[in-house]
């Protein structure tokens, strides 16, 4: 198929995602079933905005989407092409470091303990689970005395569970929406906490930061600037920056957000790689934090169990909320996931997370040639810092060699362009195949070659 080919109308998938991302996923499918060959010029902007009948803005973000995965290239003045896909994973396919999960290290039987216990207290919950929206007293009773081992004293009337940190975070900013529509947070934040707040119709707002977070100074005149009364941290292996905020930050930090009258939305879920000690927001600032976390990081994606402890002035409008997007968690998943921590797969788990983060960082220091990181003694994603421009280039160079890296542009806040990629390390299944795909960068890394962007 060439820039000559009728103007046959095609139909885009329904769907939640944006118009340009089902786009952009028809036509790689289109690519994938041999309609657009590699080498092939694709039809031009107009003509695809004919076809699938959208704007041509659409079109032009598709091919941005595209050109970010190494699907196409774009070359000024020539047009865009489909790419050869390079062969760097195990199956054939790319090495995928844009997804933030733990690698899995759940044996078999442990599962299937957990599933056993879980079946019992599943079938004996009353009317199918339809209870206690935000967990039964005896969930949030073994989650919070998972927390207080762990992390930071609670009890089981504190928190509320949700549909992973994600939910949280939603839960989190609508609850504060009518205090302030704007919320501080560093120049690189977390891309599903921008997307919440961009469904609230809230704008996320960058502040000064150094390699331990926002400088309190910074956010002390920010908040006084523009009248924002909600922050935003992740201050335990920042994503993307991967930095984690010591105590006597964290005292400054929450000394001027108690004296603005702020509320810091505190994201706890990479809680287990701390190595500056336990102190979190939550035990400096209770009235005025609201603690999220998960078990998706530290334990498991496959049980999507978020928890939040809001201060209790917002407990009752944050269930009620909880109620409208989804009638709770699934009963069976809370059931899933507390009976792993009852049997001892929480701590199990995180420590087996910490060592094998430890062994992957270092893994990534001796190939990528980088001399220190934030987090040494392990964390799940890095950061390397370059030109904001050449970070645009690298993004795409690593896509067209078979490895996919999050473009730093889904990460930025504020006008400034981020200057620098997030590296996942712990997300392909094995040590090979992220050292593979390590070398595929450190390559790219020692190459001059420029880019056309």
């Amino acid at each position: 198929m060439n820039d000559t080919m009728p103007n046959t109308i095609f139909a885009l998938a329904e769907g939640d995602q944006p118009l340009h991302e089902r786009l952009a996923n028809a036509v790689e499918a289109a690519i994938a079933e041999g309609r657009y060959r590699p080498g092939e010029k694709l039809p031009t902007h107009r003509q695809l905005a004919q076809q699938f009948s959208v704007s041509i803005g659409s079109v032009t973000r598709a091919i941005d989407a595209l050109s970010a995965r190494g699907v196409v290239r774009g070359e000024i003045g020539r047009g865009t092409f489909v790419l050869e896909r390079a062969v760097a994973g195990d199956d054939g396919g790319v090495i995928d470091l844009t997804i933030n999960a733990p690698p899995p290290l759940i044996a078999l039987r442990r599962m299937e303990e957990a599933s056993a216990l879980a079946n019992r207290h599943a079938l004996a919950l009353a009317n199918g689970g339809y209870v206690d929206l935000g967990g039964t007293e005896r969930q949030r009773g073994v989650v919070a005395r998972w927390l207080s081992a762990t992390r930071t004293p609670l009890g089981g009337d504190e928190i509320m569970l949700c549909n992973g940190a994600q939910q949280g975070l939603h839960l989190a900013f609508a609850s504060l929406r009518e205090t302030s529509h704007l919320i501080l947070t560093e120049s690189a934040t977390f891309p599903g906490a921008l997307a919440a707040a961009a469904n609230l119709g809230m704008t996320m707002m960058p502040v000064r930061h150094d390699g331990e977070g926002m400088l309190p100074e910074a956010l002390d005149a920010a908040l006084t600037a523009t009248g924002a009364r909600i922050i935003y941290a992740t201050p335990v292996c920042q994503n993307p920056l991967g930095f984690e905020t010591g105590p006597q930050r964290r005292r400054e930090i929450a000394r001027v957000a108690g004296a603005h009258g702020a509320v810091i939305v505190e994201d706890d879920i990479y809680g287990i790689y701390a190595a500056k000690g336990r102190l979190t927001y939550r035990e400096l600032l209770p009235g005025q934090v609201i603690y999220v976390t998960s078990l998706s990081k530290s334990l498991t994606p496959l049980v999507r169990l978020g928890i939040v402890a809001p201060p209790p002035a917002l407990m009752a409008a944050m269930r009620k909320r909880l109620r409208a997007e989804s009638w709770g968690l699934p009963p069976y998943v809370a059931e899933l996931a507390t009976a792993m921590l009852e049997i001892g797969m929480g701590e199990e788990v995180a420590a087996a997370l910490r060592e094998e983060s430890f062994a992957r960082v270092e893994l990534a220091r001796r190939i990528l040639g980088i001399g220190t990181v934030p987090m040494p003694d392990g964390a799940p994603h890095l950061w390397l810092a370059m030109d904001p421009l050449k970070a645009e280039q690298f993004a795409r160079r690593a896509s067209e060699a078979g490895v996919r890296i999050t473009p730093p542009s889904a990460a930025q806040v504020g006008a400034a362009p981020v200057a620098g990629v997030r590296l996942c390390i712990m997300a392909p299944p094995g040590r090979a195949m992220l050292e593979r795909g390590l070398g595929v960068l450190a390559g790219i890394l020692g190459s001059d070659e420029d880019v056309v962007v």
